[in-house]
């Protein structure tokens, strides 16, 4: 690791201003794709700001028809909430699929969403769930958000502060995980608003995305027989080690169909 000077922030404010007065410094809180990176000097800060003493960015409630999470709620923390499990109870089984035990002990969904690992699960429920990324600057539409592999619609020192997820009339997820990480080869998260469904595809592509052939099908039927005949473009997605694009486009067609397949197995949740 290259040498770099740790401060622990005690306030939100105290960590936005050590961000923006120091260019090359950047902040901490479960470490769990940073740390790695340090290791393997990929990445050399000046500064980390660590945010894990910083209260107001921790916690899961309700208001409304809405879930509010901070930032720093550990991945762990989201699967065992009975608060998560009650308003969208998707979002917790996706919390319980990440990595391993020690992941899901010590990452945080703010950490995991800033980071926009083309693999990783919570995007996916951002997207789908059509979340609003609650900054300390404004709030940013998930549809606006993930731009690229690694790349946001942050600004330099702008940090993430918590999530807005509408709570859906119902939701699921659906995973085929890589043996070795856990991230996803191929994650589906389905969600159903009144009068919509939003579809969205994790770990086939350079970032998040939104299947939008699926949304349109299902929006008109939401039933199986809805993709029955539905197949995606197969030049659009990755060819790796991990699978061949064409690998991929069954694994996203197979897995829309078990996301869909939990999500009508659900009752309906009446609009608060």
């Amino acid at each position: 690791m290259y040498e770099t000077t740790y401060i622990r922030a005690a306030s939100l404010d105290e960590a936005v201003a050590w961000l923006r007065e120091h260019e090359e410094a950047r902040p901490l809180s479960g470490g769990m794709t940073l740390i790695p990176t340090l290791k393997q000097r990929l990445a050399a800060p000046s500064h980390l700001v660590d945010l894990t003493h910083i209260e107001a960015l921790r916690g899961v409630s309700v208001a409304g028809n809405v879930l509010r999470v901070g930032a720093l709620t550990k991945h762990a923390q989201v699967a065992a909430s009975p608060v998560v499990a009650s308003a969208i109870p998707a979002l917790a089984q996706l919390a319980g699929l990440i990595a391993d035990p020690q992941v899901r002990n010590r990452g945080t969904m703010g950490g995991s969403v800033a980071n926009n690992d083309p693999a990783a699960d919570y995007p996916a429920a951002v997207l789908a769930l059509d979340a609003q990324v609650v900054t300390s600057q404004r709030r940013i539409c998930a549809d606006d958000f993930f731009v690229d592999t690694f790349e946001t619609a942050l600004e330099p020192g702008e940090l993430v502060t918590g999530f807005e997820y509408p709570i859906p009339l119902r939701g699921a997820y659906a995973k085929f995980r890589q043996a070795a990480s856990g991230y996803a080869v191929v994650g589906v998260f389905i969600a159903q608003f009144t009068g919509a469904v939003r579809v969205a595809v994790t770990g086939a592509g350079a970032s998040v995305f939104r299947w939008l052939d699926a949304e349109n099908a299902l929006g008109a039927d939401l039933s199986e027989a809805a993709l029955a005949n539905l197949r995606i473009d197969a030049s659009t997605l990755p060819d790796d080690s991990n699978g061949s694009a064409a690998y991929r486009a069954h694994l996203i067609e197979t897995y829309t169909r078990r996301a869909l397949q939990a999500l009508l197995a659900q009752p309906l949740r009446q609009p608060a």
